[in-house]
């Protein structure tokens, strides 16, 4: 009120809203929002109160049906007691019946064959009531309809051996017999069909399958038991595999390692829980390879189906690791007569073959980018951790050769083996083509034309050349090791093991001494590798000497009329002749360019002289097969000087090329 009475004293204006009016404005929705947020939380507490009320109900009706269940077993005892009693009162009125006959038997004596008549009546009735086979039978009605498959089992094994009438049931089951031989059967037939759905549960464990399988057996049926046994592992196998699929996209690389263990420990497992039940597995040990073999297949179509892509790293080191774990498991099954060695390898083949076959492409495509967009520049003087391997050599190495190695180890580090041992031919093979691949990048890098046209493709600017001598010899050097030392090295690592076991008879399969490489293959790997290399070195030798030979303007600086005029600066007639300028300038050149190689390639003194000696060998092998050269001495009115090539002899066969034979030291 006072606040109004303060409002009253002040004029108001239209453009100032009252304190008043705010307040009662915001207080407003304050308290709207507190109402609501209370409405809320008392909603909340009936919820919880509900729900605490609907447990206290369920538990209190779980504890009234315990209550329940427990006076329906009372009754049931009670029940039983009931028709016990029954049994007895209906015993007591059958004997009261028997004498009540005899009784009138003995009122009606004049009747002959009434008493034979009661003797029959008597002995019919007392014999129902106190039969044996009946009172077991009725057992067996009873133990039937409580689930006491145990001692029902127990029950009819040992009838079935103590009585006569009951013997070679199995062995021929359809004779004729008495009505209780019958029953007995149907009995019999009637436990098997309990144990049947026992075993079939989906949930049981391992006690009671075994327990339940075992009854089976003891009842003739070893053939129904072992297919219950070996449906049960394959479902639980199935249950296995499909909680772990999710996780192949995970494990990648490890998941058929973990696939082969669930497979093949429950072939065994399965394996020895039969021989425990059936015994003599003689006659099952088809089912059960059977089965098995279906298990491998299924379990060779989820590694295809859950493998990463075939080109990747990943899908070869997967399918290596499935080979190595798949063959182990199977030496260990050899023990219980199981060999499934050469069926897995079957089924694995062509999966590995194709992966080895997409990784491989891989790395060719890999080696063909290797100069594209690159600065291959020459770097130091030894292989660093890139290559994994130490060399005493003090060589300078391109990045190509670094990272062709690289290419290769990583394919060679996802191998296991196994594989190894069973594709080693194909390893070694591919292998062969990468190098040749690893050629033909250096063949495109160095200038001048290739012996084959066909191998050269349009350079692109962005791709290498090595355009000087120092990284001309630095990539042969690179190749000459690589061919030489890096490669087999790198190779010896997997397959050394294997020929020494082959050689030593080693192997738990009769397949790996037929796949396995052996030394003579790998001395000739070796050699083509050589062959490679002696093509990459021809090609160097054949550029670089007709970049000699012939001037930029296509002319050949070698001419033969020199050593018949005589005339000119190229030859210097006197009493110590000297070889024709071209030569000098060819000695001049092939020096600086073993200057350069004793820099570039220090401690391989060997690659040096072979590239020499290449070099004057392809000089001669150019002068001997050039026709225009040897064309000038077909003129018989051409006569040669006094001095410089005195001894030539020339022997023309009609106008073929001339069979020549040369002083070189005259010539040179």
């Amino acid at each position: 009120m006072e606040s109004s009475e303060d409002d009253d004293d002040f004029p108001t204006h239209e453009w100032i809203t009252p304190q008043s009016s705010i307040n009662s404005i915001y207080q407003s929705h304050t308290e709207k929002g507190i109402r609501k947020v209370c409405s809320e939380l008392l909603e909340l507490k009936d919820a919880v109160e509900n729900l605490s009320g609907n447990m206290q109900s369920k538990y209190l009706a779980f504890l009234r049906l315990s209550e329940e269940v427990i006076e329906m077993e009372q009754e049931l005892m009670e029940l039983q007691k009931h028709v016990s009693a029954q049994g007895i009162l209906v015993q007591d009125l059958m004997s009261g019946v028997c004498r009540e006959l005899e009784v009138w038997n003995k009122c009606n004596s004049e009747e002959p064959d009434s008493e034979e008549e009661l003797t029959e009546i008597n002995r019919l009735l007392h014999n129902d009531l106190e039969d044996p086979k009946i009172t077991f039978l009725d057992t067996i009605d009873v133990l039937l309809a409580e689930h006491k498959v145990e001692e029902a089992l127990l029950a009819i094994i040992t009838e079935e051996s103590n009585s006569p009438e009951l013997h070679d049931l199995e062995g021929n089951p359809s004779a004729d017999g008495s009505s209780y031989r019958l029953a007995f059967l149907k009995k019999k037939e009637m436990l098997v069909d309990q144990i049947v759905r026992i075993a079939e549960q989906p949930y049981i464990c391992t006690a009671e399958l075994r327990k339940a399988v075992s009854g089976l057996a003891k009842l003739g049926k070893s053939s129904l038991a072992l297919k219950l046994m070996l449906n049960a592992y394959d479902s639980r196998l199935q249950k296995n595999i499909e909680a772990f699929l999710p996780s192949c996209s995970i494990y990648s690389e490890t998941y058929t390692a973990i696939l082969s263990q669930l497979v093949f420990s429950t072939i065994s497992v399965a394996t020895k829980e039969s021989t425990l039940i059936v015994g003599d597995m003689s006659t099952y040990m088809n089912r059960i390879v059977q089965w098995a073999e279906d298990e491998i297949e299924s379990f060779v179509h989820l590694v295809k189906e859950n493998s990463p892509s075939p080109e990747t790293a990943a899908a070869l080191r997967s399918a290596s690791v499935c080979s190595q774990a798949s063959l182990s498991h199977c030496s260990l099954l050899e023990s219980q007569g199981l060999k499934f060695s050469k069926l897995i390898m079957v089924l694995l083949h062509p999966y590995i073959d194709e992966v080895l076959d997409m990784n491989f492409r891989r790395a060719r495509r890999r080696i063909i980018d290797l100069t594209r967009n690159e600065n291959v520049a020459l770097m130091s003087s030894q292989l660093d951790s890139l290559l994994s391997v130490t060399t005493p050599s003090n060589i300078i190495f391109s990045s190509i050769g670094k990272k062709f190695m690289s290419i290769v180890e990583d394919i060679l580090d996802k191998l296991t083996p196994m594989v190894v041992l069973h594709f080693g031919r194909t390893i070694l093979s591919k292998l062969l083509q990468l190098f040749d691949k690893y050629v033909e990048l250096l063949i495109k890098a160095l200038p001048g034309p290739s012996e084959d046209d066909n191998l050269i493709e349009q350079r692109e600017s962005e791709d290498y050349r090595a355009e000087t001598d120092a990284e001309q010899l630095g990539l042969l050097g690179t190749a000459y090791t690589v061919a030489l030392e890096l490669l087999p090295m790198a190779v010896s690592k997997i397959i050394t093991p294997q020929i020494e076991n082959k050689e030593v008879g080693g192997g738990s399969s009769e397949s790996i001494s037929i796949v396995a490489v052996s030394s003579v293959e790998y001395k000739d790997w070796r050699r083509q590798l050589q062959h490679s290399l002696e093509k990459l070195r021809d090609h160097f030798c054949r550029q670089y000497v007709l970049t000699f030979i012939y001037s930029r303007e296509g002319k050949a600086r070698l001419d033969a009329r020199m050593y018949l005029e005589g005339k000119g600066d190229d030859l210097f007639w006197d009493s110590d002749p000297l070889p024709s300028l071209p030569f000098q300038a060819l000695f001049a050149r092939l020096q600086q360019l073993a200057s350069v190689a004793g820099d570039v390639l220090l401690g391989k003194e060997k690659i040096q002289k072979i590239l020499l000696s290449r070099l004057t060998e392809t000089v001669v092998m150019w002068l001997s097969e050039e026709q225009e050269f040897w064309d000038v001495f077909k003129d018989d009115s051409a006569q040669l000087q006094p001095l410089g090539l005195q001894q030539l002899k020339l022997r023309f066969v009609g106008d073929t090329h001339p069979e020549t034979s040369i002083s070189l030291s005259q010539l040179l």
